[in-house]
């Protein structure tokens, strides 16, 4: 059997839940998670816009919707990834000119991201509260 690769003895660890990401890139998944959850709302949005502006009746009834509380959970929850996906966005383009590129640097801005996002998202459960 010339073909055979030898043998190796790596450790294989298949449980995701139990290897240790790097902040890069949690902060990149969660931009990708984020970026499709957004994608997947905007049927919602089109929606919405839609009923907002079709008559004055409509978008009472919309606006008042948007009173209830559940509504209001459900807006701050769908505003993070709109924040992270800013954040994340302007930092990759921000390492496309090579800023930030060395590795401390990059997890510096990692960790400006996620705070940047949850800090935004605060101030919008504040002001919609």
């Amino acid at each position: 059997m010339p073909n055979q690769l030898p043998a190796r003895n790596r450790p294989k660890n298949l449980n995701l839940f139990t290897i240790r990401l790097p902040i890069n890139a949690v902060v990149s998944i969660l931009h990708r998670m984020s970026g499709m959850l957004l994608f997947l709302l905007i049927p919602v949005l089109i929606w919405s816009m839609q009923a907002s502006l079709s008559s004055e009746a409509s978008f009472a009834e919309l606006a008042e919707m948007f009173q209830h509380w559940t509504l209001k959970l459900i807006l701050i929850g769908c505003s993070w990834p709109f924040f992270h996906h800013l954040y994340a966005g302007l930092r990759h383009l921000g390492q496309d000119v090579h800023w930030m590129t060395t590795l401390n640097k990059a997890r510096f801005s990692s960790r400006i991201v996620l705070v940047l996002g949850v800090c935004s998202t605060l101030i919008f459960a504040y002001y919609i509260w």
